[in-house]
């Protein structure tokens, strides 16, 4: 049995349950939970479907959350459902007393993140945000030029998650309706920011563009925000009706400029079925390699893409819970990106830069 091969490693072994096995569940948390031998994947809630006993067979199939939150031999719930459920969903779990990893946006509002932060430092148990992209390949190339001072002081950073999708999905409807938290801004908005105030911290102002310009998209598919620092601009972008989408990142410095295109290959190779098993299992294509050019040198050359690792996040997960690590993404950094995202919103109503505080 799977718990037995566990056992056998001589570690703790940290049982879970995945609330939710829809894209998220089945993609970005499954597998990492399957391959790392510190978790214990016990329970998964899936209402109308066993998805994930085809691929889990020794997991236990559940209809109900309270099942996998109440059940006393859980210590740690992920949770992958709608954004609109974050809230009470977290908030029951960590007063059941349990650990909770939880997807991101972490909450619908800033004043729903604070509160899942205060209780979790009452009830002393941790709480897990799920910025993956802080582990993108690309990104952690970045981090490392900038830590390295590559480019020398940086002066302008462009970050776009694009996609071409004109037409609608049926599947996935939630996406597509007029909810809290719903749309681009809070979907893959939630990863630009977050990987911008890592690298920089929290912006002096903001300026934000969001609209909707697909036909019958309840949500908006399309926004620009532009986070003003003291010495650079940061301008995020997102929009969903870019055929060549191809253009990641752009970063100048007075030494430099740096530019990568082609998004991190994780989310497909996961989405392809392929389990994330052994060191540097998904490397980019040398194809989208960045390409830095300094200005004393006067040429470009590429640089070679560190290899993404979505199972850092688990890592750290596990190493806190085993008291041997610290938390690299903290709560707070959930509760900046959706501050962040409210003042873009309010931005864009009055049409006017707002001072962030």
């Amino acid at each position: 049995m799977r718990e037995t091969f566990k056992q056998m490693k001589n570690t703790p072994v940290i049982n879970t349950a995945i609330i939710g096995f829809g894209l998220s569940g089945k993609v970005f948390h499954a597998p990492f939970l399957h391959c790392h031998s510190g978790f214990n994947m016990l329970k998964v809630l899936e209402r109308n479907h066993q998805y994930s006993k085809e691929i889990y067979p020794y997991v236990e199939v559940v209809k109900d959350y309270q099942e996998a939150i109440n059940d006393p031999n859980i210590d740690l719930i992920v949770i992958c459902t709608p954004n609109i459920y974050h809230y009470k969903l977290v908030k029951e779990a960590l007063y059941a007393g349990k650990h909770v990893v939880i997807e991101k946006p972490i909450t619908t509002t800033s004043k729903e993140a604070e509160d899942l932060i205060e209780i979790t430092e009452k009830v002393n148990k941790q709480l897990f945000v799920y910025h993956n992209r802080r582990w993108d390949g690309d990104f952690m190339s970045i981090e490392n030029l900038i830590l390295n001072n590559t480019l020398g002081n940086i002066v302008y950073y462009e970050s776009h998650f694009d996609r071409y999708v004109p037409k609608i999905s049926t599947k996935r409807s939630w996406k597509n309706t007029k909810l809290p938290a719903n749309g681009v801004l809070f979907d893959l908005g939630s990863h630009l920011i977050h990987q911008a105030i890592t690298l920089f911290g929290l912006p002096q102002t903001i300026s934000a563009t969001i609209s909707t310009n697909r036909k019958g998209s309840n949500v908006d598919d399309y926004f620009e925000l532009i986070m003003q620092y003291p010495t650079l601009t940061a301008v995020l972008k997102s929009d969903m009706l870019v055929k060549d989408h191809n253009l990641r990142y752009v970063v100048k410095g007075e030494k430099g400029t740096y530019t990568q295109y082609g998004i991190d290959p994780q989310e497909a190779v996961l989405n392809s079925g392929i389990m994330p098993e052994g060191e540097n299992w998904c490397r980019a294509d040398e194809d989208n390699y960045g390409k830095l050019q300094l200005l004393r040198k006067n040429k470009t050359s590429k640089l070679k893409t560190i290899p993404g690792s979505y199972m850092s996040f688990y890592n750290n997960v596990y190493d806190v819970l085993a008291g041997k690590q610290s938390l690299i993404i903290e709560p707070s950094e959930g509760f900046d990106v959706i501050r962040i995202c409210e003042a873009a919103i309010e931005s864009n109503s009055q049409q006017k830069t707002i001072k962030f505080e």
